[in-house]
C-alpha cells in the first residue's frame, strides 16, 4: 500500500495493520498518522519526520478484510486466543 492509500483507508473507516494483527494504523486528535503494537500501546509515526517515507515497507501494510481481522486484533491486544 502506498502512504496515501493508508490515509485513505484510515480516514474511511478501514482498520489498516502493519506487518501483523498486532500493529494497527490509525489517526490521533491531531491528525498525526501513527502505527500503535496494540498489545502494549507503544506507537511510532506512520512515516519518518520528513512525512515522505513509510516506517515499514509498503508492501507489508493491509487492510484487515473481514469481522475475523478485528476479531485478531482483539485477540492480540488482550494477549487471549480462541473465539
Amino acid at each position: 500500500m502506498t502512504l496515501e492509500d493508508i490515509k485513505a483507508a484510515v480516514d474511511a473507516g478501514q482498520t489498516v495493520h502493519w506487518a501483523n494483527t498486532g500493529y494497527v494504523v490509525h489517526k490521533d486528535r491531531l491528525g498525526q498518522y501513527l502505527i500503535t503494537y496494540m498489545p502494549n500501546g507503544s506507537c511510532i509515526g506512520l512515516t519518518e519526520r520528513e512525512a515522505h517515507r513509510l516506517n515499514g515497507k509498503s508492501a507489508e501494510f493491509f487492510i484487515a478484510r473481514s469481522e475475523d481481522g478485528v476479531r485478531a486484533a482483539k485477540q492480540d491486544q488482550t494477549g487471549r486466543g480462541g473465539a
